[in-house]
C-alpha cells in the first residue's frame, strides 16, 4: 500500500474527527461560525491544544472582551489591543474581502494573508514582541528561509475548504490554491513519509509539500493535511 492509500485509510476512517477527547482549535470555529472569531482561534493555536482551548474559552469571544487574560507569549495589553483591532475591524472589513483584494492579482494566497496583515497594523498602530508574534510580520516576497504562515494557512484552510473538517465560510477562493498549513510535527512526519525533501522548516518547504500533495488530489490537496497533523499528533504508524 502506497503513501496515497494509507492517507485515504486515515481518511476513510474518519481521521478527521474532533471531539473533547481528540481535540482541535476548530473546535472553536464551529461554535461561532464566525471569520473573525475563527481568525483568533487560528491565530493563538500554537502551543499545547488543551492550553490553547483552555485560553480560548476564557475570553468573552461574543463580545471581543479579552477578560484580562494573557497566553504564553502574549501580556494582557497585547491580547486587550488585539480583541480591540479586531472589533474595529470587523465593523468596517469582511476578511474574505480583504483576502480577496491581494489574492485576487495573481491568485496568490500569500498576497491575500499580507492584505489582511497589511490592515490589522493600519487599523491599530500598537506594537510588541509578542504583538508581532501572534499577527506576524507583513510577508515579503519570497519563500526560501521566512514562515511558513503555518497559523494563518490553517486559518485559511478553515475558512476555504467546504469539506470535513472545514467550515467553507468563504467565497471566491480555489482550493488547489491553498498551501498546508505546516508545523514542526507536519514537516518531521512528511519528511520521513517521503512527501518532503526539503529540511528547513520554512514557506518553500510548506509550497514543496503542497505540490507534492497535489499529485494526490490536485483539486483538494489539503484534504489530506489533517490526517498528516493527527499522524504526528497520535504518533500513528504508517
Amino acid at each position: 500500500m502506497d503513501i496515497k492509500e494509507k492517507l485515504d485509510k486515515l481518511i476513510k476512517n474518519d481521521i478527521y474527527e474532533i471531539n473533547e477527547n481528540k481535540l482541535d482549535p476548530i473546535l472553536i470555529t464551529r461554535k461561532y461560525n464566525d471569520e473573525y472569531i475563527a481568525l483568533i482561534a487560528a491565530l493563538f493555536a500554537y502551543g499545547n491544544v488543551k492550553s490553547i482551548l483552555k485560553f480560548l474559552y476564557s475570553l468573552d469571544l461574543e463580545n471581543l472582551n479579552s477578560n484580562n487574560a494573557y497566553y504564553r507569549f502574549q501580556t494582557k495589553k497585547d491580547v486587550d489591543e488585539f480583541l480591540k483591532t479586531v472589533k474595529l475591524m470587523k465593523e468596517k472589513h469582511s476578511l474574505n474581502d480583504l483576502f480577496l483584494k491581494g489574492y485576487q492579482k495573481n491568485r496568490n494566497v500569500i498576497e491575500g494573508i499580507k492584505e489582511i496583515i497589511t490592515t490589522i497594523y493600519k487599523t491599530n498602530s500598537y506594537t510588541s514582541k509578542g504583538y508581532e508574534f501572534l499577527i506576524g510580520k507583513i510577508p515579503p516576497n519570497k519563500t526560501k528561509g521566512i514562515s511558513p504562515y503555518k497559523r494563518w494557512n490553517m486559518f485559511l484552510r478553515w475558512m476555504i475548504r467546504d469539506k470535513k473538517p472545514d467550515l467553507g465560510l468563504w467565497k471566491g477562493v480555489d482550493k488547489k490554491d491553498l498551501i498546508i498549513p505546516l508545523d514542526t510535527h507536519t514537516h518531521k512526519v512528511s519528511l520521513k513519509l517521503g512527501l518532503l525533501k526539503r529540511k528547513s522548516y520554512d514557506l518553500q518547504a510548506a509550497i514543496e509539500l503542497t505540490e507534492k500533495l497535489k499529485e494526490f488530489d490536485f483539486q483538494d490537496p489539503l484534504k489530506y493535511d489533517f490526517a498528516l497533523y493527527r499522524i504526528g499528533q497520535f504518533r500513528i504508524n504508517l
